[in-house]
């Protein structure tokens, strides 16, 4: 039983972190999944430890982490990743949530592709207010922000599952709070 919360805290938190950058959490399963056997991948999703997939995801990371720091760009690229970070997370999310057969892979797809792309829309959303209000200057900020948070989910979601899903619930509690004060002052 603790084995299946773990896996479920485990794909919920590589979705999110997918949410934010899309290559990342898929490079960190795939790296994880080939070298350390801290992490097992349902088929077809094995995939992911092969070279030259590992390959690809490292050049569209670098890729990305370099576009995404760059005001007005960011948001180009954003709108380019409306498909991808969502099926990040879908992948992610059914690759990692159990022995075969205990989530369903459509319900395992789903989930992902929700949680993912609902962190998606969120950060496409964010974006673009950032850039208006600093004048581009703190996009740079908020990507460097946002890559450490996915990274970071990503390794516990691995390491501790279960700290990487109390993370993202005091995030967003954090998150809603702060809002709910702004909403307050004016």
């Amino acid at each position: 039983m603790f084995e299946e919360i773990s896996l479920l805290a485990g794909a919920i938190s590589l979705s999110t972190s997918a949410g934010l950058n899309a290559y990342l959490p898929l490079l960190i399963v795939g790296l994880a999944a080939r070298y350390t056997g801290l992490v097992r991948l349902n088929e077809p999703f094995g995939v992911l430890t092969e070279g030259w997939v590992l390959a690809i995801l490292a050049v569209l990371l670098l890729f990305e982490i370099v576009v995404d720091k760059i005001p007005v760009a960011d948001t180009i690229n954003d709108l380019f990743q409306t498909a991808s970070r969502p099926l990040a997370g879908a992948i992610l999310f059914a690759g990692i949530s159990g022995p075969a057969g205990q989530v369903h892979p459509i319900i395992a797809l789903l989930a992902g592709l929700l949680i993912a792309g609902g962190v998606h829309a969120v950060k496409m959303t964010v974006r673009p207010i950032v850039t208006a209000v600093t004048g581009g200057m703190g996009n740079w900020f908020v990507s460097v922000l946002e890559d450490t948070v996915s990274f970071l989910l990503a390794a516990l979601a691995i390491l501790v599952p279960l700290v990487a899903l109390g993370a993202i619930v005091v995030i967003v509690a954090a998150c809603l709070a702060r809002l709910d004060d702004r909403r307050a002052e004016g």
